[in-house]
C-alpha cells in the first residue's frame, strides 16, 4: 500500500485541530476554577472554619482546587459545578487533616504483638500513669529529697532491681539501641564474638552484623549456622577480644541437627578470660510463659542467673509495656552505658518512664500481670472465653447480614504471639469466618474495614474474611460488629 500524502496531511490537520479544541476546553475549565476568596464566601466554608479552624480549612480548600486543576490538566472531564465539587472535596480533606495521625484500630488478625498496629496495648494502670506524668511537671531529673539534679534512669532502675533482681538497669528507646549502646560502650574498636547461628535479622531489615559494625566493633563469627560448640568460642578468643555476644533467635527457630552451649558455660568461659558476656534476648518476658501453657521464652532473670553480665530486651513485647529497650546487669557496665555519648541520643522521655514503671509494678505480681496487662491476658486467655467472644461477634454480624453473606465460628491454632516472640508456638483461637455477598470481593470488604470508623485489620483464608477473636478486646466487640455490617453492605442501585 503506497503512501497517501493527502490522507496523511488531512489526518495530521484533524489531529492538530482536535488537540487545539481540547486545549481550548481545558483552558476554559481552568479559568472556571473557583478562587479561594470566592470559596470562603460560601456558607460551607464558614462551617469548615468553625469546625476545624481557619488554617486547616484554608489548607483543605487550596488542596481541593489543586486537585481539580490537576484533573483538568490531565484531560479529565471537569465537574459541572466546580464550586460544589471543590467544597465537597475540601470537607473530606479537612476531616483527614483534623483526624489524629494515630487512629484506633481493632486488631482481628490473631497476632497479639502486631508491630504494624503498635505492638502491645498498655495496661490501664500504665495509661493513667502517662496521663499523670503529662498533666503537670514532675521529677523526671530532679532529686526532691536533696533538691538537686538527678538521673532519669533512677526511677525505672529501682523497679528493675526489685522485680528482676538486677543489680543495675537502664532504659533506652528500643532494644536495638540498648544492644548497640552496650557494644559501643564496652567493645568499640575491638572484636565481639558471636555464633553464626545467631546473626539474626530483626524487623525492618536491621541485622545483627550491621548493628555490631555501627557500634564500632569488629565482628568475629564462630561455629556454623546450626551447630556451635564451646570450643569454637574458646578458639576465637585473642588479645583483641572485648566481649562475647549472644542473640536469642526470637523470630525463627533452627531445628534438627543443632547444638549450642548453655549460657552458663559460655559465661564461665568468658569470665575465665576476663571478658563480659552480653545477652540480647530480644522480646522481654518477665513471667514463666511455659508454666502458663503458652511456650518457653527466656527471661532476663534466667540469663542473669546463668552469669550474663549485660542482658538487653524490649519493653513493648511480652513485657507488655511501652516501646523501649531495657539493659540490666553489672553496675559498672551499666554505668558505662549511661555515660556513653550515644546514651543521650537514645534516651527515653517521661511518658515512657511512667508507662514502664507502672507496668513493672504490675509485673511484681505475676497473677495480677496476667489479669491486667492486655498482651499477657490475650496470650493466656482460655479458649472457651475466646469462643464465647467469637460467638457473640458472629451472632451480631448474622443478625442483619447482607443477602448472600454469612458468618460462622471456627477454631484452630492460627493465632500468634508475634513481635518476635514464641516463633514456633501457635495459639488455640476462635475466629469468625465471614463470607461476603457475591457482589463484593474479599479485597473490597477488607479495604472497607481498614478505612472505616473504627478501622479493622483482619486476615483472609480459604476465600473468606477471618476475624480472630483472641486479639479483639472485649470492649471492641460491638464496634467490630457494626464495622463489619457496614463493610458487607451492598449499595442499592438508584432507579
Amino acid at each position: 500500500m503506497g503512501y497517501n500524502w493527502a490522507d496523511n496531511h488531512v489526518g495530521k490537520t484533524f489531529a492538530a485541530q482536535t488537540k487545539g479544541d481540547e486545549t481550548a476546553v481545558n483552558q476554559d475549565n481552568l479559568r472556571g476554577l473557583p478562587a479561594i476568596s470566592a470559596l470562603l464566601e460560601c456558607p460551607q466554608a464558614q462551617e469548615l472554619i468553625d469546625r476545624h479552624g481557619r488554617g486547616p480549612a484554608l489548607a483543605a480548600l487550596r488542596s481541593a482546587v489543586d486537585e481539580l486543576r490537576s484533573e483538568i490538566t490531565a484531560g479529565r472531564e471537569a465537574p459541572k459545578d466546580m464550586t460544589a465539587s471543590a467544597m465537597a472535596r475540601a470537607q473530606e480533606i479537612a476531616e483527614g487533616i483534623s483526624r489524629d495521625a494515630l487512629r484506633p484500630v481493632i486488631n482481628a488478625t490473631g497476632v497479639i504483638i502486631h508491630t504494624n498496629l503498635g505492638r502491645s496495648v498498655l495496661a490501664e494502670q500504665a495509661i493513667q500513669a502517662v496521663v499523670r506524668a503529662c498533666r503537670s511537671y514532675n521529677n523526671l531529673e530532679a532529686d526532691l529529697e536533696q533538691g538537686r539534679r538527678s538521673s532519669r534512669h533512677v526511677h525505672v532502675e529501682q523497679r528493675l532491681q526489685s522485680v528482676i533482681g538486677a543489680q543495675a538497669g537502664a532504659v533506652f528507646n528500643n532494644n536495638a539501641a540498648a544492644i548497640m549502646l552496650a557494644l559501643a560502650a564496652l567493645a568499640a574498636g575491638r572484636e565481639v564474638i558471636i555464633s553464626r547461628g545467631q546473626l539474626i535479622e530483626i524487623g525492618g531489615s536491621f541485622r545483627m552484623p550491621e548493628v555490631i559494625e555501627q557500634s564500632g566493633c569488629i565482628l568475629r563469627e564462630v561455629g556454623a549456622t546450626n551447630r556451635t560448640h564451646l570450643r569454637d568460642y574458646e578458639a576465637a578468643i585473642n588479645e583483641n577480644t572485648a566481649a562475647i555476644l549472644l542473640a536469642h533467635p526470637s523470630n525463627y527457630r533452627i531445628i534438627g541437627f543443632t547444638s549450642e552451649p548453655e549460657t552458663a558455660h559460655i559465661a564461665e568461659l568468658a569470665h575465665g578470660h576476663g571478658l563480659p558476656l552480653l545477652d540480647d534476648l530480644g522480646s522481654g518476658c518477665l513471667v514463666d510463659m511455659q508454666a502458663l501453657g503458652v511456650g518457653k521464652e527466656p527471661t532476663p532473670q534466667d540469663s542473669l542467673g546463668a552469669g550474663a553480665d549485660i542482658v538487653t530486651f524490649s519493653g513493648d513485647k511480652l513485657l507488655g509495656g511501652p516501646q523501649c529497650g531495657i539493659a540490666v546487669g553489672r553496675p559498672e557496665l551499666i554505668d558505662r552505658m549511661k555515660k556513653h555519648p550515644l546514651a543521650r541520643a537514645v534516651r527515653v522521655g517521661k511518658m515512657t518512664i511512667a508507662a514502664l514503671d507502672a507496668t513493672l509494678r504490675i509485673l511484681g505480681d505475676p497473677q495480677q500481670a496476667i489479669e491486667s496487662i492486655p498482651t499477657l491476658r490475650a496470650a493466656t486467655e482460655p479458649l472457651e472465653t475466646v469462643v464465647q467472644r467469637a460467638g457473640a461477634i458472629a451472632e451480631g454480624i448474622t443478625r442483619s447480614a447482607a443477602p448472600g453473606a454469612s458468618a460462622c465460628v471456627v477454631t484452630d491454632r492460627s493465632a500468634r504471639t508475634g513481635g518476635g516472640s514464641l516463633a514456633e508456638h501457635g495459639l488455640e483461637t476462635a475466629a469468625v469466618r465471614v463470607v461476603p455477598p457475591p457482589s463484593l470481593s474479599l479485597g473490597e470488604v477488607a479495604r472497607r474495614l481498614r478505612t472505616g470508623e473504627p478501622a479493622v485489620y483482619s486476615r483472609t483464608a480459604d476465600d473468606a474474611l477471618v476475624l480472630d477473636a483472641r486479639t479483639v478486646l472485649p470492649h471492641e466487640v460491638e464496634n467490630l460488629i457494626a464495622a463489619t455490617r457496614a463493610a458487607l453492605t451492598v449499595a442499592t442501585p438508584t432507579i
